[in-house]
Formats: structure tokens, sequence, C-alpha cells
């Protein structure tokens, strides 16, 4: 039995790590960076060199950072991986420049992970976790997941923030996925669920909320942030406004078209699920990986 367990969760846009003691049951620390897997992804079907080494640079960052040994960790990679063409050579190349052997999941399996944490962090704050839905906005798809009870439906779609920011027509993109999103709900009675939502572009919404930008991010204030639609339209016009070095202090690294793109799709969910305010979540897939190992006892 080991110690601990990382989990690394290679997504469209953001790379992130989760060092866990096994024994404590406590996190030992935890990395995160935006490498853009999903760049270029739309014009060409493949990852591109520059995004590679990125994902590189940061694995090996985060091994520096939290001291481990990546062949052992447990590695999930997600939508941009499914849609590329390359993605086996690409995770090979990762594999022999880091160590770190990463697993392509599909979208299903994407949602199921990230309910366990979700489910967690709604434990964890005291909420009603009988009927709830959640959405997860990722860089190239998008999950949503109802919950009532033991019924569970899940639905993870073909767009997200960094391929929605490069399709040659967003507004198109912003229509299609309304309708995929009403399709999908239409015969399913949303009255008194609760809405939640993870993912970078809610959390970062809510740090700025909070009064927090990139560099004094806290998850701990981020987590139970409620957020409005009229917190959407606010934030698309603070954004509007904002020169590039005013930007990079509130969202970092992260591309700011696709932090707008986000709050674009984010507003298409509250309007096609009929909600007013959301309640945000940090817990995501990298938790959801570790609270699958120790469910499994893989730790």
């Amino acid at each position: 039995m080991r110690d601990y367990i990382v989990s690394m969760d290679l997504g469209s846009n953001s790379f992130r790590v989760l060092k866990y003691d096994c024994v404590n049951n406590q996190e030992l620390g935890e990395f995160e960076k935006v490498v853009a897997t999903a760049d270029g992804l739309s014009q060409s079907g493949n990852i591109s060199d520059e995004a590679i080494q990125r994902i590189v640079s940061a694995i090996n960052e985060s091994i520096q950072k939290l001291n481990f040994n990546a062949s052992k960790a447990s590695c999930i990679t997600t939508a941009a991986m499914r849609k590329a063409k390359n993605s086996s050579d690409v995770l090979k190349t990762i594999e022999k420049e880091t160590g770190a052997k990463f697993q392509i999941i599909d979208g299903d399996k994407e949602a199921e992970l990230t309910l366990l944490a979700i489910k967690e962090a709604i434990k964890r704050h005291k909420f009603d976790n009988k009927k709830f839905l959640f959405v997860d906005i990722g860089g190239a798809s998008s999950e949503l997941v109802i919950v009532q009870n033991e019924n569970v439906l899940k639905k993870s779609f073909d767009f997200g923030i960094v391929t929605m920011s490069q399709s040659q027509n967003p507004n198109i993109s912003l229509a299609n996925a309304r309708k995929e999103i009403l399709d999908f709900i239409q015969d399913i009675d949303l009255k008194d669920f609760g809405f939640y939502a993870t993912a970078g572009t809610p959390t970062t919404l809510a740090a700025i909320k909070q009064g927090l930008n990139y560099h004094t991010y806290d998850k701990h204030k981020v987590n139970g942030t409620i957020i409005s639609k009229e917190d959407l339209a606010h934030y698309l016009e603070l954004f509007d406004k904002l020169s590039y070095e005013e930007a990079s202090i509130l969202v970092g690294s992260r591309k700011l078209e696709f932090v707008i793109t986000g709050v674009k799709i984010f507003e298409v969910f509250y309007d096609t699920l009929g909600f007013e305010n959301s309640i945000v979540f940090d817990d995501g897939l990298k938790e959801g990986i570790v609270l699958d190992s120790l469910l499994s006892i893989k730790c």
C-alpha cells in the first residue's frame, strides 16, 4: 500500500495535479497550469508541437514542486486527446519525456469521476444532495450531470471554451450548443434542483467575485461562491474593458478570449436549464480520480 496517490488531469485547456495522503486522508499539495492542449485543434485536427512542449514542461514542473514519481501517478486526459488524430504519438512523447502514462477517458467516465468530487463537495458544505445538477465547462467538451437520488443522467457535449473560440462562427456554435442542451433536458423537470458548476470559467469568476486574482487564488474561498446570471453579464462587460495587463492580473495565462467564450457558454447553460444562480466548486476531475482510487483501494 502506498502512502500517497497522485492524480493528474490533462484537460483541453488546463493541467491539474493533486497529491493526496492516503493514510491521514488529507491533501499534500496541488499544481495547476494552463497548457492550452486544444489550441489550434479545431483547425489542424492535431495537438500542436507547442502544446506538447507546454504539457511536458508543466508535468516536469509539477514533479519538481510536489516530489512524486510520475510513472506511478493516476493520469487521465480528456476531450482534446479524444479528438486529436495524433493523440497516440503525443501520449508516447509525454511518457518518454516525463514518465507519466495517460489514459484517454470518454465523456461518460469524465462526468462520472467529476460527480464523485462534486458529491463530496456538496456533502462537505452541507448542501442538499438529493436533487442537483452540475456543469463542467472544459476546453474541448462540456459535461452536464443531473442527479435525483440514485438516478443519474449525464451528457458530454462536443463544445468547450477553446474549440468554440476557434470555430469559424462562434455565434452559430453557441446557438447549436443551446439546441443540444435543450434536446437533452426536454423531458426533465428541473424544479427544486440545486445548480453547481466547476472548472476554469466558473472558478475564475468566483475568484474575482471574492476579490481574488490569478496570483491570490484560494480554492477554499472560491468553494461555495454563488454566481448569478447578472454576474455573468457584469463580467462580460468588465472583460471587454480590460487592458492586456489588467487581464493578466485577473486571469493569468488564460487567454481572455477563452474566458469570455466560457462565460458565454455558462450563460447558455443558465438560460436553457432555467436557473438564476449557481454554486461554484473548485473540486473536479483530479479530486474524482483520487476518490475513485480510494474506493478501489488502489492507494
